[in-house]
């Protein structure tokens, strides 16, 4: 996939909050994304001054990403609708991950049942891996604005 344009459509995030820089693998059950960190990211500033680290909720929320351009490659219709995690289990940090790192996720679909996706993600750096995770996804509605 390269660094093209297209995923970013398939996701409803955009910057300062998003978590990917480039898919480089996609099938029908895998994707594999990649983010690097620049040590003048904004988040090391308060997190935590003198020893920055990446929050591991971020890590959770590139893997989150990574399966909406998954789940959307797959031509799952979210049309009007926010990919939303109904659930999270066996999350493990298993590395800090600091300024200058470059994060490589990997986001597995194991199942579904209707609109649920039940997915399992990693991310290294290095090669080594610092977060893991099972997670569940659907399509939410967003509130209708009174405006």
């Amino acid at each position: 996939m390269g660094d093209s344009i297209e995923w970013r459509g398939l996701i409803p995030n955009r910057e300062p909050w998003l978590w990917i820089d480039d898919v480089v693998g996609l099938t029908d059950s895998t994707i594999n994304a990649q983010k690097h960190l620049p040590p003048d990211l904004p988040i090391f500033e308060g997190h935590y001054p003198g020893f920055p680290l990446l929050p591991g909720v971020v890590l959770c929320e590139a893997c989150l990403e990574a399966s909406a351009i998954l789940i959307a490659s797959l031509g799952v219709s979210t049309t009007g609708k926010v990919p939303v995690a109904t659930g999270m289990n066996n999350v493990r940090f298993r590395r800090m991950v600091r300024p200058g790192d470059s994060l490589d996720i990997e986001v597995k679909l194991s199942d579904r049942i209707q609109d649920a996706f039940f997915l399992r993600g990693t991310v290294r750096v290095d090669g080594l891996v610092c977060a893991s995770l099972d997670f569940v996804t659907t399509a939410a509605s967003p509130p209708v604005s009174e405006e």
